[in-house]
């Protein structure tokens, strides 16, 4: 089996298997999304989604949260742990949307990259949940069951990875399959103790074949 063929049966059985796939972070907005994906490194979405609404709450828009001080953001996102440095990146992310985009989030990968705080995978997420655009968002559920199953072979770089998957998945599909691994990942597929016997992937996964 190719690694174009085994990426083909993984995403039909994902498919069947979590019919539903979208972003586990609760948002209304691009610009939302972005303060979310900030703030979800190294913390749990649930978290996220529970320290949000106290932030739109006191600082309902792009142009509210361009004009808090750092310090103002840090006091409420401080529970998601990395507090001055998310508070520092979510403001000048701000102010860059209001002072050179007119609040507006850019439609471009490249402008997203450059707004600060913004790395691949945020720019991965919003092109594909928010303008429905190609996208692989490469996270920690992404690269390791990538590895586990074959797709990539021992490549723990997310830059790398999402290279080696543009090779082998579908434009159209990547998006959803990113979002069907993580739900896949949490429930199935845990780290450190991956439930085997119950996987729906175990016939075509280079790792659920050896056990």
């Amino acid at each position: 089996m190719t690694k174009k063929q085994r990426a083909l049966a993984v995403i039909e059985r994902l498919k069947q298997e979590y019919p539903e796939a979208s972003c586990t972070l609760a948002y209304e907005d691009a610009w939302q999304l972005l303060v979310s994906v900030r703030l979800a490194a190294q913390c749990t979405d649930a978290r996220v989604d529970q320290i949000t609404p106290l932030l739109y709450e006191k600082f309902p828009s792009v142009a509210a949260l361009a004009a808090a001080e750092p310090e103002e953001i840090e006091a409420i996102v401080r529970p998601c742990g990395l507090g001055p440095s998310k508070a520092r990146d979510i403001s000048k992310c701000m102010r860059v949307l209001h002072e050179q985009y007119n609040d507006q989030v850019p439609t471009t990968f490249e402008e997203l990259l450059a707004l600060p705080g913004v790395g691949r995978k945020s720019a991965n997420l919003v092109m594909g949940d928010v303008f429905g655009k190609p996208a692989i968002v490469t996270d920690t559920h992404c690269i390791r069951l990538c590895n586990l199953i074959g797709l990539v072979d021992n490549i723990k770089e997310p830059a790398k990875v999402e290279r080696e998957l543009w090779k082998i998945i579908p434009p159209e599909e990547g998006n959803d399959l990113c979002h069907r691994f993580v739900l896949h990942g949490r429930a199935v597929c845990v780290a450190r103790r991956p439930q085997c016997d119950a996987c729906c992937l175990r016939e075509v996964c280079k790792y659920g074949m050896s056990r």
